[in-house]
């Protein structure tokens, strides 16, 4: 499958990286304001291809994104040491106003995966300019709070020493400063994670849970500031995302797509568990969470319906 990547920074680039290492699509094309910067990376990593997958890797115009199955958005200015995502808004708009119209023009069957932030906006406008040309905002999708996901099962992981892939926990919301961990929804190897913490002998108190919490809701400013961006752990999950979407493996994770009706507030682009397939999001999937959660799930989905119509995409 070809695989259009519109930003050769470096998330573009680490996310192109993973598809190389792991063998996740056919043909990749690195797409750049500056080209120079794109062909740079191409070449770079076509140096890598003996030792992982054989693919064609090459930088190309809008023009070459022609049949290709999944077109990644990663361009944009990144997040500066201590600016919210939501502090972005306005120096990435400009930006997304001139390439959807372009990519929708080449690749009109591909699935648009949002990466850049704050993400849950972008996604939203990057619907919204899509679908003038009649483009469905199920093929829309942002990687959302599928990194705050992993951080969250990665550090129960650890705490609880078991394998994180054992370890089913969701962040929703705002893939920002009010997103929602949903410590009642918890389940290590399919039980609760009281009753297996309780089962292991092991301590899980309100310190510990506010450790976590910390750590999950800090994570991107702590390496923000310590080595001025993260990409690694996007990369590795944009890769999955066009796994998923070449391969049809209909897998359920909390991304963003624009969502009817979120805790009472219509029209809002927010994560939540959603299954994905060949096709793009194919359905939203319910999530028991407690009254505090709710809460907490409503306050998230007013901060991106505000920052919406700040800009007049409500």
């Amino acid at each position: 499958m070809r695989t259009g990547i519109v930003g050769s920074g470096m998330v573009g680039s680490t996310a192109a990286y993973a598809m190389l290492m792991s063998g996740t699509a056919g043909e990749i094309i690195l797409i750049d304001k500056d080209r120079d910067r794109a062909e740079a990376e191409a070449d770079d990593l076509r140096h890598a291809t003996p030792f992982a997958h054989p693919k064609v890797i090459r930088a190309g115009d809008y023009e070459d994104l022609k049949d290709a199955g999944v077109v990644i958005l990663a361009a944009g200015v990144g997040q500066k040491p201590g600016e919210s995502r939501l502090d972005l808004l306005k120096r990435n708009q400009a930006v997304f106003e001139g390439i959807i119209p372009k990519v929708i023009a080449n690749a009109r069957e591909a699935v648009l995966l949002v990466a850049t932030n704050p993400v849950d906006i972008i996604t939203h406008m990057t619907a919204k300019i899509a679908g003038r040309y009649g483009f469905p905002s199920t093929r829309v999708i942002g990687s959302g709070t599928t990194l705050d996901t992993a951080r969250f099962r990665s550090l129960l992981g650890t705490y609880l020493d078991v394998d994180a892939r054992h370890v089913h926990a969701y962040v929703v919301g705002e893939h920002g400063d009010s997103e929602v961990l949903t410590w009642s929804t918890v389940t290590v190897a399919g039980t609760p994670l009281e009753r297996y913490c309780s089962l292991q002998g092991i301590i899980f108190d309100e310190d510990i849970r506010s450790e976590i919490d910390t750590g999950v809701r800090n994570a991107a400013y702590t390496i923000i500031e310590g080595k001025g961006a993260t990409y690694y752990g996007l990369g590795a999950i944009l890769t999955r995302l066009v796994d998923i979407i070449a391969h049809e493996h209909r897998s359920v994770l909390t991304v963003c797509t624009p969502t009817g009706e979120v805790e009472g507030i219509a029209d809002v682009t927010i994560s939540l568990p959603f299954l994905i397939d060949g096709t793009g999001v194919a359905r939203r999937l319910p999530l028991e969470l407690s009254e505090q959660e709710h809460a907490a799930l409503t306050e998230s989905t007013a901060v991106i319906k505000e920052a919406l119509q700040s800009i007049g995409y409500d």
